[in-house]
């Protein structure tokens, strides 16, 4: 079965009201989905929460990273590891948490069906939201020009010309796999240097369909009823001009979800990520979280799916000793 047709088929699990469990993984990209078959395989009643399965990995045209498999789309690497989790028959529920609250040992979390699901411990891996670049214009054409995926809106442009915003792998990523399909990609980047790893620069700077463009920032979208063009400045002459494009793909970053970390009462640093411990705990007691939204002094950012997957692990293995801990604890006070 190819893997598109995987997630196709897949249908999310039902669970019984009281049914209670001891992991509740929220997040279904590679972080959570690393956790939940870790946590499986210590025995653990284990469930995921999530909006969607695969998270911003999906949306990768090509990895070729990730230790074994040297050339995979996001989507077919997201669908081995969907197959991978079903053997153990984790129920997966297609959900969106709006609250996690402590009830006596247990945190309950709520979602916005109305579902309220207990667990001893919660492993937040809720991955991080496209950041967009907030300049008039981009609102107005999200859908007609305006994209934050190449994977998803490339053929909309076969033989156009369109712009990537953005510096790091992602934005030359996603310019290589559009130079495959657009007759011109432009990369328009606010600094004088690419911070991509230098394999993906230099395929950049080799093909002939790419035109960078430096130290420059967009200003707006101009259209009609579709993008038309964007006007653009270098932030170093001070020059304004119109690029005429037909599409433009933002990939300047991600955010974190700090609204909810905050609203329940998780500490966050100064960009609004999760401080965690080496072993990926918080400040409160039972609430793990991993992948991109992790932050603090512990947290090596290398925003990579195997490193989402190994955070997910860490995560899942202190979790485990953490209910082994507490379920010990619980049956001496029942002596």
């Amino acid at each position: 079965m190819s893997s598109f047709k995987l997630r196709e088929v897949f249908k999310p699990q039902k669970i019984e009201p009281s049914e209670e469990f001891d992991t509740i993984i929220i997040g279904g990209g590679p972080a959570g989905l690393g956790a939940a078959l870790y946590s499986a395989r210590y025995q653990l009643k284990t469930i995921i929460v999530t909006k969607t399965i695969g998270g911003q990995a999906v949306l990768a045209p090509f990895i070729e990273n990730y230790l074994g498999l040297p050339n995979i789309s996001g989507s077919d690497l997201v669908d081995k590891f969907l197959k991978h989790i079903m053997n153990y028959n984790i129920p997966i529920v297609i959900d969106e948490v709006v609250n996690i609250r402590k009830n006596d040992v247990k945190w309950i979390v709520e979602t916005k069906s109305e579902r309220n699901i207990q667990g001893y411990v919660v492993i937040l891996a809720t991955g991080s939201e496209r950041r967009k670049l907030n300049v008039p214009g981009e609102e107005e054409f999200i859908g007609r020009g305006v994209s934050y995926c190449a994977t998803c809106d490339a053929p909309f442009f076969k033989n156009k010309t369109v712009a990537v915003i953005g510096g790091g792998d992602a934005a030359l990523i996603s310019a290589l796999y559009l130079a495959a399909i657009a007759s011109k990609v432009y990369i328009i980047h606010r600094r004088g240097e690419f911070r991509a790893i230098k394999t993906y620069i230099d395929r950049v700077f080799e093909n002939p369909k790419i035109e960078t463009i430096m130290n420059t920032i967009v200003l707006e979208i101009i259209g009609k009823d579709k993008v038309e063009a964007l006007r653009i400045r270098n932030i170093i002459t001070g020059e304004e001009k119109l690029l005429k494009i037909d599409g433009v793909f933002v990939e300047i970053g991600s955010k974190p979800p700090t609204e909810l970390f905050k609203k329940i009462g998780i500490e966050t640093d100064e960009n609004g990520y999760a401080i965690v411990k080496p072993d990926h705990s918080t400040n409160l007691p039972g609430i793990y979280v991993a992948g991109d939204s992790a932050g603090g002094p512990y947290k090596y950012r290398l925003e990579q799916i195997i490193t989402a997957v190994a955070e997910g692990a860490i995560a899942a293995d202190s979790a485990a000793k953490y209910i082994m801990s507490l379920k010990r604890e619980l049956g001496k006070s029942k002596v």
